[in-house]
């Protein structure tokens, strides 16, 4: 079960440099790779065999008076979804009206909430300024100095004390979750999916709080699939600020072995679906991509066509993934979405021969070899696959720093076009030669 945190505070506090800090060892599947616009508002924090989603939100300031209706709409929805709140005030300035405001409210959520008075730079200011922040009425107040990386060890270990490990082991089915933005047919193919000559074994609410997971037998074999669609909340705030839905979907997306991101035939591609699949990339997960609602296209034979050249120009940075063209509504083509889900979680659990891996690269380097810097040239010296889900590649070099983003791009085609990996990142990690993991 994925746990929620969010950072909350007024402005100039620090919750950005906190959130950078804390994601930091998170960034390096997707971040080099061209063509994902990244939102910083969410990111994945793994920390002593824990996992969490963090959030970071707006500063809220009151102004004149007047409170600006979004920012408070988030604070709102984030206070709501989050398990733990780490509330960030400025150490070097008294409370302010606006840190009340905030107070009031997460003491109002019942929630857990951690204060972390930032900007305490040495042990004197900690000693001498950090107990007037006691006054909030929160028990657990924490200094902090995110410029100087000063105390995110004692943060993480509050953090992470009320957090269970990673329980997906005890459940063996392969799991997918469907996501994607508001109104791209996510129930609908849910359910078009569960009433296609398939036996349901079991409905389990609650897992996460906002998703549902359905057992299903497909081929004699048993499925989970996580429902992302339900918003806990109705109105117009939770409605109209699309990117909090990410929230439920970053929690789906944490327990899946395959993400199947849906798209709308209706709508086209926006901006919003890149990010959604960027996600389930950075989480280093298995993707389907499914244009759902194909019943409303009037010539299928020009449009499957328009679509392929209109996917590979915006998801330039997944190659590997084919897109799957279905109507929910009308379940034409229903029957192609569980094959391509399985192959892509057979393929990101895929182990690879040693000695083949090592003939395709020492092959893949006698056709292209690698372009010299200053003189010096990178050498492999042997490869390694060293972890699945995703499939992770480990290469001996004389220099690591030698490798250049495009010759690494090379390696992954060849690896490719040589193994069958369709639907799954993989990771290809270089380490100088006798340094250890």
């Amino acid at each position: 079960m994925s746990k929620c945190v969010c950072l909350i505070g007024r402005p100039n506090v620090g919750k950005s440099t906190i959130f950078n800090r804390l994601i930091g060892e998170q960034k390096s599947i997707i971040l080099d790779t061209p063509g994902i616009t990244r939102d910083r508002i969410y990111g994945n924090v793994n920390y002593d065999d824990h996992h969490f989603i963090l959030i970071d939100t707006g500063g809220i300031d009151l102004g004149n008076g007047d409170f600006n209706k979004d920012i408070e709409a988030q604070c709102e929805i984030a206070i709501d979804e989050a398990d733990i709140i780490i509330f960030v005030v400025d150490g070097r300035t008294e409370l302010n009206q606006n840190d009340y405001y905030v107070r009031d409210k997460l003491i109002k959520s019942g929630k857990k909430v951690i204060v972390a008075v930032n900007k305490l730079d040495n042990p004197k200011m900690q000693e001498e300024l950090l107990y007037a922040y006691y006054e909030l009425g929160f028990s657990c107040v924490m200094p902090l100095s995110a410029s100087h990386n000063i105390g995110f060890g004692d943060l993480l270990d509050e953090i992470v004390k009320d957090i269970p490990l990673n329980d997906n082991e005890f459940d063996t089915t392969i799991k997918f979750s469907i996501i994607g933005r508001p109104n791209v047919g996510k129930s609908s193919l849910i359910n078009a999916l569960l009433n296609e000559n398939r036996s349901i074994v079991s409905n389990v609410a609650g897992t996460t709080r906002d998703a549902i997971d359905t057992k299903f037998n497909y081929n004699n074999e048993e499925f989970t699939v996580i429902d992302t669609a339900g918003m806990r909340k109705k109105g117009k705030v939770y409605e109209s600020i699309e990117k909090y839905s990410m929230i439920r979907s970053l929690k789906a997306i944490s327990r899946s072995d395959v993400c199947v991101v849906v798209l709308s035939a209706e709508d086209g591609i926006i901006e919003h679906d890149k990010h959604i699949v960027s996600y389930a990339l950075e989480a280093g997960k298995a993707i389907v991509l499914v244009v759902n609602k194909w019943d409303t296209v009037d010539d299928p034979n020009t449009a499957i066509k328009k679509w392929i050249t209109d996917i590979q120009n915006n998801f330039q940075f997944i190659p590997y993934v084919k897109p799957v063209f279905l109507s929910a509504l009308t379940k034409k083509r229903i029957h192609t979405l569980m094959p391509e889900i399985i192959k892509a979680y057979q393929n990101t659990m895929r182990e690879i021969k040693t000695n083949l891996l090592n003939d395709v690269i020492t092959n893949a380097t006698s056709l292209h070899e690698p372009p010299s810097y200053k003189g010096r040239r990178l050498k492999i010296y042997f490869v390694s696959q060293t972890g699945i889900h995703p499939p992770k590649f480990t290469f001996e070099v004389n220099d690591k720093g030698l490798i250049h983003f495009s010759y690494e791009r090379y390696l992954e085609n060849r690896i490719r076009e040589n193994f069958d990996l369709d639907g799954t990142p993989i990771i290809l990690q270089f380490k100088n030669n006798g340094e250890k993991e």
